[in-house]
């Protein structure tokens, strides 16, 4: 074989492996974006489904629940410890038929509407049921995580302690309350049912329960200070603006205000199919 004739041979052989080497490797990164897919889409509840629009707000905003038959009197300018839980402003009938609806546990479901009742006529402002419910569900499936429940006093039990916020996969948030709420004195952790840092809570904590203390881990002070914190700068969230607003001062992400979204429409859905 000349020398020209062995060289051409050689470069032909030089560019069909190095194709080879492209197409392999191409398959290689395809294989493995579908596999981190995977992993990543089996993740995800599997009812949930990402809204891709950042404008997502539920369908409707804030849904009302029936107030029980002496809800107007319990509030006309009692404290909060006269007043009594506000899971009992909420006719029961009402609540037993959404639980049994929606899938949302009873107990939680009275916090979430009491709540709402609560700041409609004590402060004029609008949460929804729905919304709060959205962030519950979101936070902590309503205080089950982990196999907890909400027990008959509102308390979630065992506590739900979230991971330590070191910067790793979270915010940089330093301990904030030497370990109190948390058990953590190095870094601030999320607590309760509906997830608060400890300086959160310390500044908006408030009675829900009627029993004179403010507790993260009980779900009527929980529920009653998520409420009155999505409240705090505004007088309702009935547009998609201040809802939006308001949920993403609560968590700042577009995948947070979807899920709360998507959440809080179908708990509407459920409970307007059911009445």
């Amino acid at each position: 074989m000349s020398a020209s004739r062995s060289f051409a041979l050689s470069t032909v052989l030089f560019f069909v492996i190095t194709a080879v080497s492209v197409v392999v490797l191409g398959l290689v990164v395809v294989g493995g974006y579908l596999a981190v897919r995977l992993v990543v889409e089996s993740s995800q509840p599997e009812d949930y489904e990402v809204s891709r629009d950042p404008n997502a707000a539920p369908g409707e905003l804030a849904t009302e629940q029936p107030l029980s038959s002496d809800g107007e009197d319990l509030l006309a300018g009692v404290s909060a410890e006269e007043q009594g839980a506000i899971s009992e402003l909420v006719d029961p009938a009402w609540v037993a038929e959404v639980s049994e609806a929606t899938g949302i546990p009873s107990r939680a479901l009275a916090a979430y509407a009491g709540a709402d009742a609560h700041l409609r006529q004590t402060q004029n402002c609008s949460v929804g049921w729905n919304t709060l419910a959205g962030i519950g569900f979101v936070e902590s499936r309503h205080g089950t995580l982990q196999g907890g429940t909400i027990e008959a006093d509102g308390v979630a039990r065992p506590e739900i302690i979230g991971i330590a916020l070191d910067g790793t996969t979270t915010a940089l948030i330093w301990d904030t309350d030497d370990g109190v709420l948390d058990g953590d004195p190095e870094y601030d952790r999320a607590v309760g049912p509906m997830q608060f840092i400890p300086e959160t809570w310390n500044r908006w904590g408030v009675d829900g329960s009627g029993d004179g203390v403010a507790s993260p881990h009980q779900i009527d002070d929980a529920a009653l200070t998520a409420a009155s914190y999505l409240c705090r700068s505004r007088s309702g969230l009935e547009d998609s603006s201040s809802w939006i607003a308001a949920i993403r001062s609560y968590n700042d992400s577009v995948e947070y205000q979807n899920q709360v979204a998507e959440a809080a429409s179908r708990y509407a859905a459920e409970a307007s199919a059911e009445g």
